[in-house]
């Protein structure tokens, strides 16, 4: 078994419809406004960017993500990741009562030297990390869109 080897599933019930959840999360730069945890978002072209990404341990993560597909009819989003981590992630949004359920899965190698040296012991911890940040993902999502509503700005834009 390789030990840098993860593969991870969220699922994230939001209160709003899935085209406005598939708008916000094909906006990689925006991920930031609402997402703690992802730290920086930088463009290279209309398909790819540099992220920087970190949950509660003391580290970053920074990868290129490429887009691989993009099916809004299909509320499918994937992309590409190379740099400290390998792999791909994926969201599927599908309605979900009178909101949209998020399907995340990623599947990924760690190559960042030190969490590849601490990999046995520090498993259970990477994954709780994870967890982590992903349960804030899913607050920070959801209070955005919450903002936007009150707002009166569904598409989760803030009026200029």
């Amino acid at each position: 078994m390789d030990w840098s080897h993860y593969r991870f599933r969220s699922l994230w019930a939001l209160p709003a419809p899935p085209d406005i959840v598939y708008d916000l999360l094909e906006q990689a730069e925006g991920y930031p406004r609402w997402w703690p945890q992802v730290r920086e978002v930088n463009r290279i072209d209309d398909t790819s960017g540099v992220i920087t990404i970190r949950s509660v341990l003391p580290y970053d993560m920074t990868f290129t993500a490429r887009e691989v597909r993009r099916e809004r009819g299909a509320g499918v989003l994937e992309i590409a990741m190379s740099g400290d981590l390998d792999g791909w992630v994926r969201w599927t949004v599908t309605p979900r009562g009178g909101g949209s359920l998020a399907r995340y899965e990623q599947v990924v190698d760690v190559n960042k030297p030190l969490l590849r040296r601490l990999a046995v012991p520090g498993r259970p911890v990477f994954r709780a990390n994870h967890w982590l940040m992903m349960r804030s993902g899913r607050r920070g999502l959801a209070a955005h869109l919450a903002r936007a509503r009150q707002g009166g700005h569904e598409d989760g834009h803030q009026a200029v």
